[in-house]
């Protein structure tokens, strides 16, 4: 079976060049080896961000992603604070 590939947003690409090579690093294996291995273990959203899923990167930023079974792809939506700074 096709392993799943990860696509980013353009917002999340942004979000990621003002990541620390640090959470850069963090971010690589969260999506390989956590969010790959269990697609729908991040907390599930509601509201406007139905259909997406939560995992936090550091206490403040969180990855928003989405996953698309059929052509087996992770979308990061967003890789930053949800708190407005």
């Amino acid at each position: 079976m096709k392993p799943f590939t990860v696509q980013f947003t353009l917002e999340a690409a942004k979000d990621v060049k003002k990541l620390s090579p640090q959470l850069k690093r963090k971010l690589r294996k969260m999506l390989t080896t956590g969010i790959a291995a269990a697609l729908f273990s991040g907390k599930k959203l509601v509201g406007d961000l139905s259909g997406f899923y939560s995992v936090r990167l550091t206490y403040k930023d969180r990855i928003v992603y989405s996953v698309d079974s059929k052509t087996r792809t992770i979308y990061v939506h967003r890789a930053s604070t949800h708190y407005g700074e």
